[in-house]
């Protein structure tokens, strides 16, 4: 994809995104993700009509008269981007890839979250970080991650989960929540997703193309797996069970992470205003 096409890919996902949160996600993603709570601002002189049990002791015995803690509302969140970019996102049998679906959720997410006044970042992940951009907050900020979402070339074709979360672990000190976007073709990464989840707010968004369910019959295939570049023959009549969730949807459960499925030929804004009024039930 040339620059030109990728500003234009920008400029129409930007004018999507904003309508979904106008319309649809806006209120649904205010009402679910919510600030920490109380944030300690400053102390200050005891004033008559004072809660008590908001007096400073260790600052008044310094002091010798009372003091209070005072504190603010804090509404602002981080939320982070973790997308999968290597080999296999670059596969779809209907209108979009894995990768240009993850690019357009990203887009709704991220413009939601500018709305409410949110930092948003990225972590772009194959079998390695390949870029890190950390949170900020501005109109140009978040066109800039949908740009690269869309745009960024891969520089391995692997995937490891586990490596882009443990690179999360280690950046991302402060609890955020985080979207981890994914086919989730990989192994090994169960440790590192539950350190994750207990530190962040983690919600994992599987993306599947029909083919991966139930691929077609009656055809003779030639298959290349994008990552490994191996290639192989399916004949006419060949078996297959296709891919299975239930698995993933296990480890996810016992993992206590939420989870969005999607698939490519399918809209997703069903499965996320589902999501969205699933958690703000249980959390109200």
């Amino acid at each position: 994809m040339n620059t030109a096409d990728v500003l234009k890919k920008v400029r129409s996902l930007e004018i999507t995104a904003r309508r979904l949160v106008n319309e649809t996600f806006g209120g649904q993603y205010s009402s679910t993700f919510k600030g920490r709570g109380m944030e300690f601002a400053e102390v200050r002189e005891y004033l008559p009509g004072d809660d008590i049990r908001s007096i400073d002791w260790n600052v008044t015995a310094r002091a010798g008269h009372p003091f209070v803690k005072k504190y603010v509302e804090e509404r602002e969140l981080t939320v982070l981007f973790l997308v999968d970019v290597s080999g296999s996102q670059k596969f779809g049998t209907r209108e979009q890839w894995k990768s240009e679906r993850a690019a357009e959720m990203t887009a709704v997410l991220a413009f939601s979250a500018l709305a409410n006044n949110d930092k948003t970042g990225l972590i772009l992940f194959s079998d390695r970080v390949e870029k890190y951009i950390p949170p900020r907050k501005t109109r140009g900020h978040t066109l800039r991650l949908i740009r690269d979402v869309l745009a960024h070339d891969p520089q391995r074709p692997g995937t490891s989960l586990g490596a882009a979360l443990d690179f999360l672990n280690r950046v991302q000190r402060r609890r955020a929540v985080v979207f981890l976007l994914s086919d989730f073709i990989d192994a090994g990464f169960e440790r590192s997703l539950r350190i994750a989840q207990r530190k962040h707010d983690l919600v994992a968004v599987p993306i599947r193309d029909p083919w991966e369910r139930n691929p077609p019959k009656g055809l003779r295939l030639l298959v290349e797996d994008n990552e490994t570049g191996n290639s192989a023959v399916l004949e006419p009549g060949f078996s297959t069970t296709g891919w299975d969730d239930s698995a993933l949807e296990r480890l996810l459960k016992s993992a206590q992470v939420d989870a969005v499925f999607t698939r490519t030929d399918l809209p997703y804004t069903p499965a996320f205003l589902r999501f969205f009024r699933a958690r703000a039930r249980r959390t109200h």
